[in-house]
Formats: C-alpha cells, sequence, structure tokens
C-alpha cells in the first residue's frame, strides 16, 4: 500500500497541498462545507480549518455524526463564533452548542439526506473528507463512513481529501476515483475509535429479551447505542443470521467468527453483509478492510425501506429515550432539548414492517436517573412537551425494557395501555394505571397483579420454556400476564359447550372482564396460572392454560387446565403439569389436588399416567377428588 501510495502521489504531485493551504484555496466566508462523519473526520483539515477560523467568517459546517473532541468552539482573538454548524445528527461534541442556540439542527431520516442533496435543496460548496490511499487504479475507499458521504462529496462543488494508510479500504459502492479530488493532503493519524461502554444488567436483559425474538435466518439491524450493540452477546445460538444494517460495531466479528453470522439465507447480497458505515475498535476496521463478505453503500440504499423490506425476517432493533403508554417512540430529544436525531431509525421500522417474518423492535431501559439523582420512568403517560415522536403509534411494534416484551401493533390503546405498563418499571405501574383510568384509556376497574404483601407482582420470566411438538412447531410456556385477558376469552369462547362442561363443571356462556381479570392478575405465588402460546399464521394464540391455586393447607394446592381441541393428544397438558409441578416444588407446594368428572377420559388417562402415586376420593359418585405428591416422582 505505501508504494502504491507513493506511486500516485509523485502522479499527483500537483494536487498534494498542506492542510492551511487547500483550506484557503477552496473555502471562502458564507461557504457551506461539509466534514466526513463519524469516524471518519479528517482531523488534520479540520484543525486547520479551525486554526484559520478568523478568515472565513459565517462558515457553515455540516455533519452527520461528529465525534471527535476538536475545539470548534475555542477562541481565536476575540471571536469564537466564526463557524455555524449544522447537524444532521447530534453527536456529544455538539449536544451543548445546539441546545445553546450556537449550532443548528436539522430533522432528517437518513436516507433522505443524499437525495436532499444531490437534488440541490442545500448546495455544498466544499467537502472535507478522509478516504484510503488510492488502489493501483486511482481508487479511493471512503472506509468506515460511506453513509452520505459518498453522495454529498459527489454533489460538493470541490473535494479536499485526508489520504491516510490507516483508513481501510472498504468494499461496495465506496470508492472515489482520486481525479475527482481536487487536492488532497497526506495524513497518518489514527482514526478514530468508538465504544459504546460496559452494559449493566439492564442491558444485558434487554438484550436477552431481544435475542429471544430473533428467529434463525433473520437479518438484523442494529441502530446506535448501546442496548442494540450488546445483542451480538446473546445470539450465540442462533443459525444462518444476515446482517442489513447502516451501522454495526465489533460484536458483529464474534458472530462472523463463530458461523453465528453467515448471510447464506439472506434474500438479497447472499453472503454479504451490507452497511453504510461502522463505528467501532481498530480491530473493526481490520476486520472491514479489503473483507469481500462485507459491502458498504450510501445510505440512499441501505436505508431505503423497499430494499430492506426484500429481506424475510428483517429484524430492526433502535434505541428509544422514552416511550408513552400508547406506544409513541421519542428518540431524538429530552423535551425541547435535543439529543440525538432520527437516523435510521423510521428507515428501517417501516423496512422490518414491510418484510415478510419482520420485526421492528424499540428498545430503552425503564428508567433513567436524573442529575440530581432522582429516578424517572421512561414509559410515561404521554411524551414530555417538546419531545419529537420520532415513530408513531401506527409504526410501533415491539417495545423491550428489562422487565419484558410489550406487542403494538394492530392493539388498542386499552390493550397497548396494558401491555406497556406491564413493561414499566414496578415502582411507576400504579401511577400510569391511575393515569390512563383517568384519561378512560382502560377499565375503570383495572388491576395490577399484587404480591401477597400488596406491591405489584414481579412476572417470573425464569418460569417460561418451550414445548416442541413432534412437527416442530413449538409452544411457549409461560406465566400469565395481565395481558393475556383477551387471549384467555377467545380460548373459552372457542370451546365447545361440552368441553366447558368438564373444565368448569357447569356450561358457562359469558368469560366477561370480570370473570378473566383474576385469572390474569395473580400474585405468582399463592396462585400461578401458566398457559401455551403460539404464533399461528401470524396471529398469537393461547391454546392451553393450565393453573395451581393453594389452599388453606400451605403444602397443598388446586389444579385445572384445558387445552383446545384442536390441539389435544399432543402432551401438551402432560407437559404443563409437569411444568407446574417444578414450579410448586419451588414454591413450596407439596400436594396437587383436584376435581375431576368420570366422562373427563382424557384428563382422568393424565392423572393416572402422570408418574405419581395417585390417591382417589368419593369416585363413585361420578365426580371425584384425586391428590398426588409432586416429591414423590414414581
Amino acid at each position: 500500500m505505501v508504494i502504491i501510495l507513493n506511486e500516485w502521489i509523485n502522479k499527483y504531485e500537483n494536487k498534494k497541498v498542506n492542510p492551511e493551504d487547500a483550506i484557503r484555496k477552496y473555502i471562502k466566508p458564507g461557504d457551506r462545507i461539509f466534514i466526513d462523519s463519524g469516524c471518519s473526520e479528517p482531523i488534520d483539515l479540520v484543525q486547520a480549518l479551525i486554526n484559520l477560523g478568523l478568515e472565513f467568517p459565517d462558515i457553515e459546517i455540516m455533519h452527520f455524526v461528529n465525534l471527535s473532541n476538536l475545539d470548534y468552539y475555542k477562541t481565536v482573538g476575540d471571536r469564537k463564533d466564526f463557524f455555524r454548524h449544522n447537524a444532521f445528527f447530534i453527536g456529544n461534541n455538539l449536544r451543548y452548542a445546539v441546545n445553546t442556540g450556537k449550532a443548528d439542527y436539522t430533522p432528517m431520516i437518513l436516507s433522505d439526506i443524499p437525495r436532499f442533496i444531490s437534488r440541490g435543496q442545500m448546495h455544498v460548496d466544499t467537502a472535507l473528507i478522509q478516504v484510503s490511499p488510492p488502489d493501483k487504479y486511482g481508487y479511493c475507499s471512503f472506509g468506515v463512513n460511506v453513509d452520505i458521504a459518498k453522495p454529498i462529496t459527489e454533489a460538493a462543488d470541490h473535494v479536499i481529501a485526508e489520504i491516510n494508510p490507516k483508513m481501510p479500504h472498504t468494499l461496495g459502492d465506496s470508492f472515489i476515483h482520486i481525479d475527482a479530488i481536487d487536492e488532497f493532503v497526506v495524513s497518518d493519524h489514527d482514526i478514530i475509535e468508538f465504544s459504546y461502554g460496559r452494559p449493566n444488567k439492564v442491558v444485558k436483559r434487554i438484550s436477552k429479551y431481544v435475542a429471544s425474538l430473533i428467529e434463525d435466518e433473520s437479518t438484523i439491524q442494529t441502530g446506535i447505542g448501546i442496548i442494540p450493540n450488546t445483542l451480538s452477546k446473546y445470539l450465540g445460538d442462533k443459525k444462518n443470521l444476515g446482517v442489513h444494517s447502516e451501522v454495526f460495531s465489533d460484536g458483529i466479528i464474534d458472530l462472523v467468527e463463530h458461523g453465528v453470522v453467515t448471510c447464506e439465507k439472506k434474500s438479497i447480497h447472499k453472503g454479504k453483509i451490507v452497511t453504510s458505515f461502522v463505528m467501532g475498535s481498530r480491530r473493526l476496521y481490520d476486520f472491514v478492510d479489503n473483507n469481500p463478505m462485507i459491502e458498504f453503500h450510501p445510505t440512499s440504499y441501505i436505508n431505503d425501506p423497499f430494499i430492506i423490506s426484500q429481506n424475510e425476517k428483517q429484524v430492526a432493533i433502535n434505541a428509544a429515550l422514552t416511550v408513552d403508554i400508547t406506544g409513541q417512540v421519542n428518540a431524538d430529544s429530552l423535551g425541547p432539548k435535543f439529543y440525538s436525531g432520527i437516523g435510521g431509525q423510521v428507515d428501517f421500522m417501516r423496512g422490518a414492517n414491510w418484510s415478510h417474518g419482520g420485526k421492528p423492535i424499540t428498545v430503552l431501559p425503564s428508567t433513567a436517573t436524573l442529575k440530581d439523582g432522582t429516578v424517572v420512568s421512561r414509559i410515561v403517560p404521554y411524551l414530555q412537551p417538546g419531545s419529537g415522536i420520532v415513530i408513531t403509534r401506527g409504526d410501533a411494534h415491539y417495545v423491550v425494557t428489562e422487565w419484558g416484551i410489550a406487542y403494538l401493533f394492530g392493539k388498542s390503546i386499552r390493550e397497548r395501555v396494558i401491555q406497556m405498563i406491564a413493561i414499566a418499571h414496578p415502582d411507576f405501574r400504579e401511577e400510569l394505571l391511575e393515569q390512563a383510568k383517568k384519561w378512560n384509556y382502560i377499565y375503570l376497574d383495572q388491576e395490577l397483579p399484587k404480591s401477597i404483601e400488596g406491591r405489584v407482582s414481579i412476572y417470573p420470566d425464569k418460569y417460561e420454556t418451550n414445548y416442541k411438538l413432534s412437527d416442530g412447531t413449538n409452544i411457549k410456556i409461560r406465566p400469565v400476564k395481565p395481558t393475556d385477558e383477551r387471549m384467555l376469552q377467545e380460548l373459552y369462547y372457542s370451546m365447545k359447550k361440552e368441553d366447558r362442561y368438564l373444565r368448569f363443571f357447569t356450561t358457562i356462556s359469558s368469560f366477561g372482564h370480570k370473570k378473566i381479570q383474576p385469572q390474569v392478575n395473580i400474585d405468582y405465588f399463592t396462585k400461578m396460572i401458566i398457559v401455551g402460546e403460539i404464533i399461528d399464521e401470524a396471529e398469537q394464540k393461547i391454546i392451553s392454560t393450565a393453573g395451581f391455586f393453594k389452599t388453606k393447607e400451605p403444602s397443598k394446592a388446586e389444579i385445572g387446565g384445558v387445552v383446545h381441541e384442536k390441539w389435544r393428544g399432543k402432551g401438551i397438558m402432560r407437559f404443563m403439569l409437569e411444568h407446574l409441578a417444578k414450579i410448586g416444588r419451588e414454591l413450596n407446594v407439596r400436594i396437587f389436588s383436584g376435581d375431576i368428572l368420570l366422562q373427563n377420559k382424557p384428563m382422568l388417562h393424565i392423572i393416572n399416567t402422570i408418574g405419581y402415586p395417585i390417591t382417589y376420593r368419593n369416585v363413585e359418585s361420578g365426580e371425584f377428588e384425586f391428590a398426588y405428591d409432586i416429591l414423590k416422582k414414581s
């Protein structure tokens, strides 16, 4: 590479300049300057621009993601306002300036920015970019940031480049010929590295929940943020994942090396990771250097929702700052204070929605701690005035916190509110519930699950498991949730009259809210109900339920259950009763008992063959009692 670089330096000696001369030659007062994005910021050129700031009043500087620590606002002489920044996405270095009126923020969807510039709606006088050394054909690579840099550079009147041997030579639609560069400087500084930090327990729990939503052969997108970028640590058991993402970080390397990410099952760009930019360590930059598995393209392509949607099972994972109880997602501001930007979140959420089997996922911790130490909920009744709605109610699908997963798409406001309260921090659920009642969003008698001490019950996700049928169908077995009310009603109403009689000992004709609510709001200690859940033709359904209810005798509990007739004879109830026994032993239950009708032969067979010693009473009456000791497996 050094030999090639030297050859092209000699060939284009007339284009090689020092940074100050290039800035003075092509930039004049009042110009609009684009500075290369993210980790590709051309440090030497920008430093020269800062040093010469007094010569160029009223310069407008455009950024996408600004990550350097360069001091754009240092005082030169008696002035420090000779630049006016305009950010499409606000990085740490510009956040204070934007919110104190010293810099501007232009909210735009990432896929729109290249088209906006190329159509001439925002004229660019000069682009300052950082590229790899030219190859033997004279092509330099935009390296780790193609995103909006390539199309904006192509639209700019002038192009000044830093040619840096430390910039990776990335492949795809990622090149600029040295003939298209007006002048260049040769640099040798390190490429900016970026770390999301160490994930805490909350981030890890959220990542585990998100991983549970990702199926084998999915194509994933991970937005900017610590949660999306921690996810890779929890995908080790997945098979044949693909990547179509505007950005990725170091975690993808491990998934490729361990054979998790193969891209072999992708619908488009089979065998290829496609991206627009990367942010990470030198290890990441070495990984993408001349790697034929990885293609970089501008965001006008990578973020095009139509292109995204062509990937089957496209999963989009993006972070939010706050989400209200109806599903409105704020991701760019803290009230009226701008924090980041829209970025590619809208593009990928919509693309994943249109994808066959796709999943748009919003992630956030349930709480935030303010500077004064106050803990506040990030699941809120309404967004703080001034907050930007990046994802509308209509676009919201999955919302994930460390307390679980809410699925909102196609749900009524009442259903959404119950789901969102269920994933809020327990300390704030009562408050959210009361506010929702004031607005008549939910039943006025709606309750939350309570522990025997009267506190909000914590959903015991440790009791979640799976039961796979012989045909490969997976049934998720889990504790019941308050959000299951409607699905339980659908199960009960789908039962024949004789099945209702066998289960409830009467032909119940109504399963209204007042009757079902006690079955979904339980304390998970004296009462434990589990359900069998499937996704049938993209519809979530409960097809079975079983539970135990502690009696006045502390170690004894009554059991009952039902399986939809379509799913009987497949071992589901037997599995659920065995799982209940496991839970019961943990909760200090010893004896399972119940009443059963003699004509309920399927349940009789299960009880008789379940593998515990059974005792019976009052057999001759047609309805008899049974009991078995769950500590004595035969």
